[in-house]
């Protein structure tokens, strides 16, 4: 498991692009069964990938954690953008589709993830953060999401936003999640953009082809960086950054958020004239 230390923004005005790289974005997140994370210091938030083959994955919680199994105080969001998988929570079984999703209470002790045929595995991307309290585990898939329909043809944004994992679906303590599909001939997200500081979020970028690139902007709206980023790619945005991006074609992201702060439009938004 990374660990990724807090940044503070007048230092990140200094990075080099290797560095904004090496310090933000995590470029693999699948490899064949196994589990591949990322700790961050910015709210706690584990986020990374499952990819079973033809084995059961399970996650340690190691000396990260310091605790006797993962979930031990932690609650976890599961999103399935792979073939057909299962993931086991103290003996009940959920199937998980491509595009669907779980939601794992805090306090679940056997939890494993497997595919249903290796010769189309599951890709389990997951985010997961401290919980002071345990809520049932859920299943969420594209019918119990919130759809919000959203931007215009003309501004190159049109998109819907599905909340998987938000207080109006399900109770969890400090997790939000959820998938954003931008339609054939838009490229931008969240623009105008906006950094909400009582909370940090994680995208990740799928569903791209291999030529699909996305410019996701980063740092304070007066002093904006990009990185550059391929598919199955996350990238890490804390509370005093803008997280946005625009692509070379239309793409998928999940999106997900730890904070104090559940109320999904709690945004500091950023006006266009004091962006720089």
């Amino acid at each position: 498991m990374k660990i990724i230390y807090a940044h503070h923004p007048e230092d990140v005005k200094h990075y080099t692009t290797e560095k904004l790289r090496e310090e933000f974005l995590m470029e693999k997140l699948f490899v064949e069964n196994a589990g591949t994370l990322s700790y961050s210091h910015v709210d706690r938030i584990i986020y990374g990938g499952i990819y079973p083959i033809d084995q059961k994955v399970t996650l340690d919680a190691g000396k990260e954690l310091a605790a006797k199994y993962f979930l031990e105080r932690r609650e976890m969001g599961v999103i399935n953008v792979g073939g057909p998988g299962r993931i086991v929570c103290d003996g009940d079984t959920y199937d998980i589709g491509n595009k669907e999703a779980l939601y794992i209470g805090r306090g679940t002790e056997e939890l494993y993830f497997e595919s249903v045929d290796s010769n189309n595995p599951a890709k389990f991307y997951i985010n997961c953060c401290p919980a002071h309290a345990k809520y049932p585990t859920v299943k969420i898939d594209q019918e119990k999401a919130i759809k919000r329909p959203m931007g215009t043809d003309g501004n190159m944004n049109k998109r819907v936003i599905n909340q998987y994992i938000h207080p109006d679906v399900l109770e969890t303590c400090q997790l939000s999640m959820g998938m954003t599909v931008l339609e054939e001939g838009s490229g931008w997200n969240t623009m105008p953009c906006h950094t909400h500081e009582r909370r940090m979020e994680v995208y990740f970028y799928f569903d791209m082809e291999e030529d699909t690139r996305v410019f996701h902007l980063m740092g304070q709206p007066n002093e904006t960086r990009h990185i550059v980023m391929a598919n199955e790619q996350a990238v890490l945005s804390p509370s005093w950054s803008i997280h946005s991006g625009i692509g070379t074609k239309n793409y998928t992201f999940i999106w997900g958020m730890c904070g104090e702060n559940l109320d999904f439009d709690d945004m500091d938004h950023v006006a266009m004239k004091d962006l720089k």
